[in-house]
């Protein structure tokens, strides 16, 4: 129990980390500081309902598309989070395809990163 709630944080913590860096670095992407966490648990919430869907569906249908899965699942959840969310927009269609893909790279990235780091850090602290 205790090691999914850490697994839900991490994916949290890398999902807000790829939304911060898509809106820094997109011009034509906002996200308020107010509604990250709102979006940041949404966007997690979509995308962990998408992604099993849209896995199931490239295997029956084109499996040679399965690879693409987690980038359109990505899309998907960023259009559903910017539809309930406010302060959350994106315009234009290069940017929903720069925006999805920086979220999905530095998300990917993060839940790669972050459990190594807190590791790292915590048996530092135990040995100091």
């Amino acid at each position: 129990m205790i090691r999914m709630l850490i697994n839900v944080g991490l994916t949290l913590l890398a999902n807000a980390l790829g939304l911060i860096v898509a809106a820094w670095a997109l011009d034509d992407m906002t996200l308020t500081f107010g509604a990250l966490i709102i979006a940041v648990v949404i966007f997690t919430v979509v995308y962990a309902l998408a992604q099993p869907f849209l896995t199931q569906m490239a295997i029956s249908r084109a499996p040679r598309l399965r690879g693409g899965v987690a980038l359109v699942a990505t899309l998907v959840a960023l259009i559903i989070t910017s539809l309930l969310t406010d302060n959350l927009s994106i315009s234009g269609g290069l940017t929903w395809v720069e925006a999805s893909v920086i979220v999905w790279l530095v998300s990917l990235i993060g839940a790669w990163l972050l459990p190594i780091l807190i590791v790292k850090e915590k048996v530092q602290e135990k040995r100091g």
